[in-house]
């Protein structure tokens, strides 16, 4: 119980959701030359290999946050308490050796280097991160953000590899901004765009939660945000990342010409959630309060990454 307990596993729950989500969406759309790949054994492999790494990377950064969270998080305190430190680092190299394994295969059945790349990228990222980054002065929170957009960025570049031939894939041209006529390119921008709203949203619950340690972290003598801005200024910090989520899900919805009631209903939850969290971070004080906003932007963040799941069940089921 412990052990599940040490990769968190209802957030490796999302990660297959979003990718299982977007490539349900994607599979099949109209124009697309491939059909339900989505059920084949290399989509499985992806999300696998990529749930494992986050799984890695969470029993890493507790591996190094042992002396933080007795201060910051004494109850919730698994290294060294249920499990030895000895257990958590064996199984952190066998689940990265695992996704490595994985990554291989994938790069050499799709012909494609990016799996191999995107993969060791993350694995070497959540090591360094856990590491040094996390106590550095915004690049941890960056990086961190980054991986989480790369879990729709990786179901984009998969559908949109199955759609084109070698040469195209290696030549598409990204820009101008067209989605008329092009799969490839309606599957890409949906998923940068779901990428963008992660990133943003998660970079702010990095802030949120660095507030919530900025106790144990002192002890570390870490540079966050927090600490070295303070918290009205990173609670500034935070209300823009926000703002900037919404007029971006804003965008992206009316780009890919979704703008009915029924088609924005997820982004009008997602954004009355923010705002609401965007509320609580004005008054917020405590520790409790700061993991209220957390919890709310992780409810908005999952809200954004499911609506590709609701486009498809609405497009299927219910009649216009």
């Amino acid at each position: 119980m412990h052990l599940l307990r040490l990769v968190r596993p209802l957030n490796l729950i999302i990660i297959a959701l979003t990718m299982y989500g977007l490539g349900w969406y994607f599979d099949p759309m109209e124009g697309c030359s491939c059909s339900y790949i989505v059920t084949d054994w290399p989509f499985f492999w992806l999300v696998f290999s990529t749930v494992i790494i986050a799984a890695g990377g969470n029993i890493i950064n507790d591996y190094f946050d042992v002396r933080a969270d007795r201060v910051n998080k004494p109850d919730r305190l698994i290294i060294t308490k249920h499990v030895k430190k000895r257990t958590a680092i064996f199984m952190h190299w066998t689940i990265n050796f695992i996704a490595f394994s994985i990554a291989l295969y994938l790069s050499w059945i799709m012909d494609s280097f990016w799996y191999l790349f995107i993969h060791l990228f993350s694995i070497n990222v959540l090591w360094f991160y856990s590491m040094y980054f996390k106590r550095r002065f915004l690049i941890g929170n960056v990086l961190i953000a980054a991986l989480t957009a790369l879990v729709p960025v990786l179901v984009g570049i998969f559908f949109y590899q199955h759609n084109l031939s070698n040469s195209e894939w290696y030549n598409m041209k990204l820009f101008p901004f067209n989605l008329e006529g092009s799969t490839p390119l309606i599957i890409l921008y949906i998923s940068l765009g779901l990428a963008i709203f992660a990133f943003l949203l998660n970079f702010a619950r990095e802030i949120v939660k660095d507030l919530e340690d900025v106790e144990g972290d002192n002890k570390l003598s870490a540079k966050t945000l927090p600490i070295v801005w303070g918290e009205k200024r990173s609670k500034w910090v935070i209300g823009l990342i926000l703002l900037t989520a919404i007029c971006a899900a804003g965008l992206f919805i009316y780009l890919v010409e979704a703008f009915t009631l029924m088609t924005v209903l997820p982004g009008i939850i997602a954004a009355v959630v923010i705002l609401t969290a965007l509320v609580l971070t004005i008054t917020a004080s405590s520790k409790k309060q700061y993991r209220r906003i957390n919890h709310c932007i992780k409810l908005a963040m999952t809200v954004g990454l499911l609506t590709p799941v609701y486009w498809k069940i609405i497009s299927t089921y219910v009649q216009f």
